[in-house]
């Protein structure tokens, strides 16, 4: 009788570890599959301005694809403003040799772009891309 108790003993606590594994297992997958990276259909709902320009901080996209156009920063003299996505991205390359000639281009003091009104349309200030 010794014998069959400690088979049920046995069995009992592998059954106990094969469903505290398998518990572990489902919670990591539901978990994983619910803190993947934000998709574009959550993207930033920015509101628009008079010209139908999507404005807002860039904090708030899940990526620079779902950046607005308009971009919130504060000018080199502390103006409040914005400043067009395109501006502050810049020049793109089209190719590894294009990229490498921007780079060797590029000013190591930084650059200047226009600081906008939430129109988009009238210069307020100045905004300091890059360098020091």
């Amino acid at each position: 009788m010794r014998v069959y108790s400690k088979g049920i003993r046995k069995l009992i606590g592998l059954v106990i570890i094969v469903c505290v594994v398998g518990g572990v297992l489902g919670y990591q997958s539901s978990f994983a599959k619910s803190t993947n990276n934000q998709s574009s259909e959550h993207s930033p709902n920015y509101p628009e301005n008079e010209n139908g320009q999507t404005y807002g901080s860039s904090s708030d996209a899940a990526s620079p694809e779902t950046e607005p156009e308009l971009i919130s920063a504060i000018g080199i003299d502390g103006t409040a403003g914005y400043v067009l996505k395109k501006d502050l991205d810049g020049e793109q390359p089209k190719s590894p040799q294009d990229a490498i000639a921007l780079q060797n281009n590029r000013s190591p003091d930084g650059r200047d772009i226009p600081l906008y009104d939430v129109e988009g349309t009238t210069v307020i200030g100045v905004f300091h891309v890059g360098g020091k």
